[in-house]
């Protein structure tokens, strides 16, 4: 048998490891933008839909959406236009006034609900996702607070961050969040402001402004950015004017999301886009613009009174749980159907593609009653992978042909090798009454039970070994004897070997 030299097998495993490593984290884009009183027209759709494209977002969250119509049309025409399936949307909930909705890519997140949150004036939306990879649940609230510059609008918005606290300050402390949208605020001291910054005492429910903007933000200072208005003149779309010079549009983050952990702002990353720091009082589309491409920029004129704003995300890999089921042929009573004794298995995530590079590894244990383990992985992202067992004195075995899709849409996935023959790779597997077992006797692990096991367990046997754990004890009842001479005998008669995958040699 060929074997492959140690210093390729170590720059094969260099390689795995490190490619694995640099895909355990993923990088989220998420946006907010006001449609605009969107029913869905043919021709916002046609702008819409090229900044869409353009910005590629992976969650989209809108304000002023008029009906699930006008969901159900930004879907299908813009969202999916140009790639049809690669974005789905979430619930939506038709409130007293224009509403909020969700569209997000259905290959990266999972839409659990949307709660809505009543306030006097507009709904406040709650859209929880999971993040397929990860696992990870991220909280989205959408809001579009009262606009005007009067007292009272000011008093109202405050009224609806009032509201908007009272939900995040009952979450756990860590809990990942952000508040999103139109926020209609003028500057830093404005009493809705503070509310949503605010730290209290005895809870996180407050949020993180990525920008230090202290002051009337209406002022050409901060003119890179301002996201309302993209236009100085009126389009007959009820749309504001003026040009840009006003920061309503915001995404704030949670504590958690702002310290490292499993979901984290990147910082740096907010911006309104189109917004280049040189339209202050102008129209977004006036040449040159150079933050985005002429035909960018004419669709945001035209599109919206808004500026889309995005912020970057990162989910680390999050552990996957595989629940294993699996028995060793010495320690397996079909009688009583339990193991001889809680034992400890190795399992290794492979490429189910040539050279079948280890991905991840863990140890767990098997329970004698249960005969399942919990075997924690860190760096596998859903894919097809074999399962590798490997236990101290038996057979290193393998999944069935061709791998398995694991922890696709969940963190957790279940394999069974005791349930039919075909489970294993070559359906090496020995069956003890109704359940499937791997073959016990590979004392020295070279992946065979032959004379030179069968050597092991008799002279184990001839001079009375006892104890836990010894490899030549196959039947793990703690001593070694004319039983566990039986099993290795048996299996070195049969030529019990590892099947592994056609062109992998079997390496310890």
């Amino acid at each position: 048998m060929k074997r492959i030299s140690s210093i390729t097998f170590v720059i094969f495993l260099f390689l795995s490891i490190t490619k694995e490593n640099s895909f355990s984290q993923d990088t989220v884009k998420i946006m907010t933008y006001n449609l605009l009183n969107y029913s869905g027209s043919t021709f916002k759709d046609q702008n819409f839909r090229k900044t869409i494209k353009y910005i590629n977002p992976d969650i989209l969250v809108c304000e002023e959406v008029i009906s699930q119509t006008a969901v159900n049309n930004m879907l299908t025409n813009v969202m999916n236009y140009y790639s049809p399936g690669t974005y789905s949307s979430g619930t939506f909930f038709n409130g007293p006034d224009t509403d909020n909705s969700v569209f997000y890519k259905s290959s990266k997140f999972i839409f659990l609900y949307n709660q809505p949150i009543t306030t006097s004036l507009r709904t406040i939306n709650l859209f929880v996702l999971k993040h397929i990879a990860s696992g990870d649940t991220i909280r989205l609230f959408a809001v579009h607070l009262k606009a005007g510059s009067t007292s009272g609008d000011s008093t109202q918005r405050l009224n609806e961050v009032n509201t908007l606290r009272t939900v995040t300050n009952t979450y756990p402390n860590g809990t990942e969040f952000a508040v999103m949208g139109d926020f209609n605020i003028y500057r830093s001291t404005e009493p809705a402001y503070q509310k949503l910054v605010q730290v209290q005492s005895g809870n996180e429910g407050h949020f993180i402004d990525p920008l230090s903007m202290p002051g009337l933000w209406n002022q050409s200072v901060y003119s890179q950015y301002h996201t309302q208005s993209t236009r100085t003149r009126n389009l007959n779309d009820s749309g504001a004017t003026g040009g840009l010079d006003d920061r309503f549009d915001m995404i704030l983050n949670s504590k958690g999301l702002t310290d490292e952990g499993k979901i984290k702002y990147i910082p740096g990353s907010l911006k309104p886009i189109g917004n280049d720091g040189n339209h202050y009082n102008d129209s977004i589309n006036k040449s040159p613009n150079t933050s985005v491409p002429d035909s960018i920029a004419n669709s945001l004129y035209f599109g919206s009174d808004h500026l889309p704003v995005v912020s970057l995300y990162k989910f680390d890999s999050y552990y996957k749980t595989l629940n294993l089921t699996a028995l060793l042929e010495g320690s397996y009573s079909p009688i009583s159907n339990q193991l001889s004794r809680r034992d400890t298995f190795s399992v290794y995530i492979r490429s189910t593609v040539s050279p079948y590079l280890k991905i991840d590894s863990a140890k767990a244990v098997i329970d004698s009653l249960t005969l399942t383990g919990q075997f924690s992985f860190k760096y596998t992202l859903p894919g097809s992978y074999y399962i590798v067992t490997d236990h101290f004195n038996s057979i290193e075995t393998w999944s069935k042909t061709g791998g398995e899709n694991m922890f696709s849409g969940s963190q957790y996935y279940n394999y069974d090798f005791t349930s039919d023959v075909s489970k294993a790779y070559g359906n090496n597997l020995i069956l003890k009454g109704t359940k499937y077992c791997i073959y016990s006797g590979d004392t020295n692990k070279d992946g065979v039970v032959d004379a030179s096991d069968l050597s092991v367990v008799d002279n184990e046997a001839f001079i009375g070994s006892s104890g836990r754990f010894l490899i030549a004890d196959l039947n793990c009842d703690n001593i070694v004897d004319g039983a566990d001479i039986s099993i290795a005998d048996n299996n070195s008669f049969a030529n019990v070997t590892a099947i592994v995958p056609v062109g992998l040699s079997i390496l310890k």
